[in-house]
């Protein structure tokens, strides 16, 4: 008896082909999630986690502790430069990071270039080309407002970044692993749903999206 056995082609992870670096946009900002610069990341995540439990478990005021930390750095930076005369010691400066022209502007297009990506995908999948991926696409959004719902504002948002410091720097670490299990799982899910197309799919009409050329 002979045995077949199935074999596909391991993809990477959203089907992409450069490195997760370059797909990151290959700046500072992608040295920072996948932790090259380790001080500057770890500084992101515990500030972040310091931020959300000020703010969400001791219910501190935004306004309240901003002013009193304004108060505080202005009360050190007065101190230093009044005491850098008598002890040699250097003036203060703001760290260049905080006004950099071009970190800034890296920061800005970078978010320019996803939210267009984002909204022409979602123009695209509106338009009912992929019925298959409509349907996925409305039901992970229903699926996402059933978990927003369940968070606040400030948890919700302390979650991506905590996931965006963490999710693609362990994926990088176990990429190979990760690939594999995902193109099996997308093999699988397309084998079935090529069932479902060839009976359900394929007799729901279409828009004129879907036939415009």
């Amino acid at each position: 008896m002979a045995i077949t056995v199935r074999t596909h082609r391991t993809t990477k992870l959203f089907g992409r082909e450069r490195p997760l670096h370059d797909a990151l946009g290959g700046h500072k900002a992608a040295d920072i999630i996948l932790w090259r610069e380790r001080r500057v990341s770890a500084s992101i995540v515990a500030g972040a986690t310091v931020a959300w439990y000020l703010f969400e478990v001791a219910e501190y005021h935004f306004l309240s502790l901003a002013c009193y930390l304004a108060m505080l750095g202005m009360l050190v930076v007065f101190i230093w430069a009044n005491a850098s005369a008598f002890f040699n010691l250097p003036a203060p400066r703001i760290p260049e990071i905080f006004v950099s022209e071009r970190t800034t502007r890296q920061v800005i297009l970078a978010l320019h270039s996803r939210l267009t990506w984002f909204v022409h995908r979602l123009y695209d999948i509106a338009c009912g080309k992929d019925i298959k991926m409509f349907i996925l696409t409305v039901f992970s959004l229903f699926i996402a407002s059933v978990i927003a719902s369940c968070f606040s504002s400030l948890t919700l948002l302390y979650l991506v970044v905590l996931g965006t410091m963490t999710l693609p720097v362990m994926y990088e670490n176990y990429e190979s692993e990760v690939d594999h299990l995902v193109s099996t799982a997308v093999h699988d899910l397309r084998s079935h749903v090529g069932d479902i197309d060839s009976g359900v799919f394929k007799k729901i009409p279409r828009g004129r999206g879907a036939t415009a050329n």
